[in-house]
């Protein structure tokens, strides 16, 4: 019965060939796997924690006793801050760089959380059920463990500035100590721990250098209110720019000077009479930080990955593709040498992708803050309808008040998300050019798109001249010139070939809408890390809500720090030091000694308080806090300091979420 079988059933010869190629080969050779094991650095981070946590306790209560100790000693000051208070993020005078430096250590540290196997430094071997509820205390431990290292630069204490660089040198020594001791962890990538740790470095760094210098130069004595920037932001405002005349009444730029002018948009040059604010300040540093750690983290996932797949690349591909038809070559070690070959160019398609999509994400950070700048300095002087469709006042509301707040985080995810989304896009774009067009032609085979093109020149020839055709005829025979003006001309001809050209308008109408779709995509994925911008329409602006958060941020922060608003309250705070300097000098003048003012100070002071209230007067963005505002006003009699807006009617502000605060805001 076996033998009758074995008669019938064919003898596979290929499984013995198989088998002889292999014994020969032996088994395929590999490159040896690095096998990283967990890593405890000398420096214990659970003991770390411990004591660096009771040292920022003892700052704290250090830093309580101090400030309290300067209040009741100075009694009232201008700007006086204390432990309650990190950073006066609406005092556009203050240092920028310590604040900068926390939360961008603050993110760099939240950043590994993701992927740590243990969220919180005092438990090792983290259960997984309870993983999840250590990152949610991570969130918060964090901040509060960095708070003292802000806090010590607020209080402007030569004490804080050696607490300061106390705190700053133990973290920074204990940190880099660490990754001495244990450079690669097994997470992901074996050096991704180190790299991760690269901006928390560099800002504890900073954080080291720059505490000592605030302890050698001293306290500012000039803070907020008692700054000059608020004065010579208004004394620029109250002096005629005769450079902004002449300039206008030169003629257009041409296209050379445009092109030139056009990089200057996405660079920033900082101005003398304006200063960035500390929020919009942070929160670009923070996007900066953001786009280092996503792009690491997408860096490190897939470009390994690649090359272990590269290296274990062998004959045995050339089965692989047999099996499901594709014969490269006859020799299995050109197949070898192709599939290596495409490999790498895939590789190196991610890599350009990846390189791309942050080249991209820093220039859009440029340009927005370009932007910011316009925004900001556009609604000190009342430009509200740049950045609302509606009326609106500059006032502080809840919604404002709670973007205000999140306008940092927002940027950060945000940025995040449009770095991602750019570089599965730009892949996809590098892939279709290197293997759809590049190799082919390279090859001189496979061009499938070139012979689909090749196929329906007809088409694409007849369109052409279509195009052609109306451009042409639009210029030379449909507008004619007469006396500087322009119209119409050979109507009869113009209504005929619209009709002829109906049914190829049609075709072309339908490419257009092929190409609107695709440049609104790749416009909106460009932009999608940008909050300044919109990407709705300008009607339906209120529904994107990074737009709608920067735009209310806006509006909280241009209510609480206008710089004429300011320089008011400091010339009010100089008045009533003045006021008791007069009471002073009366008692004096009482017991024989007086002291008349001199006639040109005296003069001085009144043309300086006339051009402080003409500003304020004129100063659109004040408007809602004064009493005529509420009430109803005909063009007859209009109060001195409402804006005409004949020339610019406003929508009427719509019922959508972003404009749910109207009652509170108009």
């Amino acid at each position: 019965m076996n033998q009758s079988v074995a008669e019938y059933e064919p003898f596979d010869y290929s499984y013995y060939e198989y088998s002889d190629w292999y014994s020969n080969n032996a088994e395929p050779t590999k490159p040896p796997k690095e096998i990283i094991e967990p890593c405890d650095p000398t420096a214990d981070e659970r003991l770390f924690h411990i004591c660096i946590l009771s040292t920022s306790l003892v700052v704290l209560l250090i830093l309580a006793a101090l400030s309290r100790k300067n209040k009741l000693c100075q009694g009232f000051a201008r700007g006086s801050s204390n432990i309650f208070s990190p950073a006066n993020f609406l005092d556009q005078t203050q240092n920028k760089t310590v604040a900068m430096a926390v939360f961008g250590l603050i993110f760099s540290k939240l950043a590994v959380l993701l992927i740590s196997p243990d969220p919180l430094p005092f438990s090792k071997d983290t259960p997984a059920e309870i993983k999840e509820y250590m990152k949610i205390m991570a969130i918060f431990y964090y901040p509060l463990l960095y708070y003292p290292l802000l806090l010590c630069s607020t209080l402007q204490h030569k004490a804080g500035y050696v607490l300061g660089t106390l705190l700053s040198f133990t973290h920074f020594g204990v940190l880099l100590w660490q990754k001495f001791d244990c450079p690669k962890t097994p997470e992901i990538y074996k050096f991704y721990a180190l790299l991760a740790s690269l901006p928390q470095l560099a800002c504890l760094m900073y954080l080291c250098v720059q505490f000592p210098l605030l302890f050698v130069r001293g306290p500012k004595t000039e803070e907020d209110l008692d700054s000059s920037y608020y004065t010579d932001y208004v004394k620029s405002l109250l002096q005629k720019n005769s450079s902004a005349v002449s300039s206008s009444n030169t003629d257009r730029p041409t296209l050379k000077e445009r092109i030139l002018n056009a990089p200057k948009g996405y660079i920033y040059i900082p101005e003398k009479v304006f200063r960035f604010p500390l929020k919009l300040a942070v929160s670009v540093f923070v996007a900066f930080v953001a786009i280092y750690h996503t792009a690491l983290l997408l860096t490190v996932v897939i470009v390994p990955t690649l090359h272990i797949v590269r290296a274990g690349i062998d004959e045995n591909i050339a089965f692989l593709l047999l099996g499901f038809g594709i014969v490269l070559s006859e020799d299995r070690m050109e197949v070898v040498r192709i599939v290596t070959f495409y490999a790498w160019l895939l590789e190196v398609c991610y890599i350009c992708a990846m390189a791309l999509s942050c080249l991209v994400s820093l220039v859009m950070l440029m340009r927005s803050m370009v932007l910011h700048r316009s925004n900001v300095k556009g609604m000190y002087k009342g430009a509200v309808y740049n950045l609302y469709n509606c009326q609106k006042t500059l006032c502080a509301s809840k919604p404002g008040v709670i973007c205000w707040m999140g306008l940092t985080g927002y940027q950060a995810a945000v940025v995040c998300l449009g770095i991602v989304i750019q570089t599965v896009v730009f892949f996809i774009c590098f892939l279709f050019l290197v293997f759809i067009i590049i190799i082919p032609i390279f090859h001189g085979r496979n061009l499938i798109v070139f012979e689909m093109a090749a196929i329906a020149w007809p088409a694409w020839l007849t369109l052409i001249l279509a195009t052609v055709l109306q451009h042409v005829t639009a210029k030379f025979a449909f507008i004619k010139k007469e006396a500087g003006t322009r119209d119409l001309n050979n109507r009869e001809s113009l209504f005929l070939l619209t009709y002829l050209l109906f049914l190829i308008n049609t075709v072309l109408g339908m490419i257009v809408a092929i190409w609107r779709m695709v440049i609104s995509a790749l416009y909106n994925i460009v932009h999608l890390g940008r909050i300044d911008i919109s990407l709705l329409h300008r009607t339906a602006e209120s529904y994107d809500p990074a737009y709608y958060y920067y735009s209310h941020f806006l509006k909280v922060e241009v209510s609480q720090t206008h710089p004429v608003m300011k320089a008011f309250c400091g010339q009010l705070l100089d008045m009533l030091v003045q006021c008791g300097s007069a009471g002073r000098k009366m008692r004096e003048a009482e017991e024989g000694v007086e002291e008349r003012p001199s006639k040109v100070d005296s003069s001085g002071r009144i043309r300086r308080r006339w051009q402080l209230l003409y500003t304020l007067v004129n100063n659109p963005s004040l408007l809602g806090s004064r009493k005529h505002f509420q009430t109803p006003q005909t063009s007859d009699n209009i109060l001195n300091g409402t804006p005409n807006r004949s020339t610019a009617k406003p929508t009427e502000c719509t019922d959508t979420p972003a404009n749910q605060d109207k009652c509170e805001d108009n």
